[in-house]
């Protein structure tokens, strides 16, 4: 009892020093409050993990960016300044016989080159022009010619083969789109993130209170239970449960404050927050309930989600892989044709008068004659391939619609299971203080009542609690899966230009 005594004294020194000497105590800052929303904002804004979510759809807006560019005409210069070459070479003489000669000679050339490709066939469109020089170095002497090609125009379309522009064309942009509402779920799920963090340290902050509240009302009721003991009023018994309640509230104290302390750092973590002062969590006053349509939901979440697109996705996919066997290792062909302007002189600016036509085309062909079964394997495993990636989407689409139906029956009891969480908060309330009253009068001379009453008053409050933590999280646990805001009736969005 000594103990208690002097603990308690203890615990009355702590306060009257901290509130006789400021400088010197813990908590001399006014406090910082966080609203629920402001803690969403920040973490949306600060946190790690939207951090990463916004580099990762900067990575793919930039791909998707570079994709869209390789369809724009390409204007590129490629030149050789000089291309020297002194070498010991056979040289055909006039009547046919060769010889070795030395050989020193300098090519020098330019190109310009206009390139576009063309996604429906998949072929490739070019206009260049085109300049070289070429030095012979003899023992006496040295030449020098130029020749030009002012302007050449051409094509090169391959035949029967993978068109990969094609397919790149329908695939690229669903990639891009499904980067984008990835990006936007993953905010949201930053924002269930930042709930969890919140309710926690708001929890074990409500926690904290109770178990100091706990302390002081046991410490009174032992006080008093002294006194009756030594009138005889009480067991010597429920003397010792008393002095027992007082031991586990300060035992109760210690582990709710590290607990919080706990919780304060994982929160001051993931928002990276930099204060040392003290902070306070506002409870959520206001809580807007409304119904959500099931069949509303899932066609929303098919309709915004990545997950709805990531099916038509993989189906595109799949096949974009089967048109590729089918056309490698079969019959293939392609067609190189050009036609510009030429002409060569000994110097420059005769190098471009009365230029000659120059006509060119190539037609190549590939027919195998003997693969021993490879193209055919590989149709096959593509076949097999798709019909493996059909099952595998008809499945996650049955899975991600149960998902969603189990989550949309769950937000709508919310209501109803906060409103009984907040009256079982206010009954557990009144019973303990109508329990506690009686008891400090003496009309009430069991203990265990009163141990039931402050346990079951507590566990009503920290439900409270548990109950609007859970409400808020289904809330964006909507908005994530469906990414839609069925309070304000519009869709989420984002503007990348924001992003970036």
């Amino acid at each position: 009892m000594q103990f208690i005594k002097h603990s308690f004294y203890g615990l009355l020194v702590s306060i009257l020093a901290a509130c006789c000497f400021p400088g010197k105590a813990v908590a001399q800052e006014a406090p910082v409050y966080f609203s629920l929303s402001e803690v969403i904002r920040m973490a949306q804004e600060r946190s790690p993990d939207a951090m990463i979510a916004r580099h990762r759809f900067k990575r793919s807006y930039w791909e998707y960016r570079s994709f869209k560019a390789g369809y724009l005409p390409n204007l590129s210069l490629s030149a050789n300044l000089p291309n020297f070459n002194r070498t010991i070479d056979a040289i055909t003489q006039s009547d046919g016989s060769e010889t070795y000669r030395e050989r020193t000679l300098a090519r020098y050339s330019a190109n310009l080159a206009l390139t576009q490709k063309v996604g429906l066939t998949g072929g490739t469109v070019f206009l260049q022009s085109g300049l070289q020089r070429l030095d012979n170095f003899y023992t006496d002497t040295s030449t020098r010619q130029f020749l030009s090609n002012p302007v050449a125009i051409g094509f090169q379309q391959p035949i029967f083969g993978y068109n990969a522009y094609k397919w790149d064309k329908r695939i690229e942009p669903m990639r891009y789109e499904e980067a984008r509402r990835q990006y936007l779920e993953t905010n949201e799920q930053v924002a269930s993130t930042a709930i969890n963090h919140f309710f926690n340290l708001l929890m074990a902050q409500v926690e904290k209170g109770i178990a100091l509240k706990n302390l002081a009302n046991y410490d009174t009721l032992y006080n008093i239970a002294k006194g009756r003991f030594v009138l005889g009023k009480i067991a010597e018994n429920e003397l010792l449960q008393l002095e027992l309640n007082l031991l586990r509230a300060e035992a109760s104290v210690e582990n709710a404050d590290l607990n919080y302390q706990n919780m304060l750092f994982t929160f001051k973590s993931y928002l990276r927050l930099k204060t040392n002062g003290l902070i306070e969590l506002i409870p959520p006053a206001q809580t807007e309930f409304y119904t959500v349509n099931v069949e509303e939901a899932l066609g929303e979440a098919l309709t915004n989600t990545s997950s709805g697109l990531n099916f038509d996705l993989q189906m595109l996919e799949a096949e974009s892989n089967l048109d590729m066997a089918r056309s490698q290792g079969r019959f293939e062909a392609e067609i190189n044709a050009s036609f510009g302007l030429t002409q060569t002189s000994d110097k420059f600016d005769q190098a471009y008068l009365k230029p000659l036509d120059e006509e060119r085309i190539t037609v190549g062909i590939t027919i195998p004659i003997l693969d021993w079964g490879q193209a055919k394997g590989r149709i096959k495993m593509a076949e097999s391939n798709l019909e493996l990636v059909r099952t595998s989407v008809e499945q996650s689409r049955m899975d991600f619609e149960q998902n969603i139906f189990l989550k949309v029956m769950q937000f709508n009891m919310q209501k109803n299971q906060l409103k009984i969480a907040a009256k079982a908060d206010t009954v557990a309330q009144k019973r303990f203080d109508v329990t506690q009253k009686r008891y400090m009068i003496g009309k009430v001379n069991d203990i265990l009542e009163l141990n039931n009453a402050q346990i079951d008053n507590d566990n009503a409050r920290m439900g409270y609690y548990s109950a609007l933590k859970t409400y808020w999280s289904s809330y964006f646990e909507m908005r994530r899966l469906t990414l839609f805001d069925f309070r304000d009736k519009r869709k989420i969005h984002v503007n990348p230009e924001s992003v970036l």
